[in-house]
């Protein structure tokens, strides 16, 4: 039995967990600069474990303050 009734929906997951990873890893490394290298490194860990929950909550945290 696929995962909610749809044979590709964990296929869509994984890319979206994929790119919200380095969407993440990437504007912390480039655009970013004003944080810690203690900062960058949770965040990039963060990412790397949590791809999508990590992206929702830096783009809470440092995209809507700009």
């Amino acid at each position: 039995m696929a995962l909610f009734g749809s044979p590709g929906f964990g296929s869509v997951l994984g890319i979206l967990a994929l790119v919200c990873a380095i969407w993440v890893i990437y504007d912390v490394l480039v655009n970013n600069k004003r944080l810690s290298t203690g900062l960058k490194v949770l965040w990039i860990v963060c990412a790397v474990l949590f791809s999508i929950l990590t992206a929702i909550i830096y783009f809470l945290v440092y995209k809507i303050k700009k």
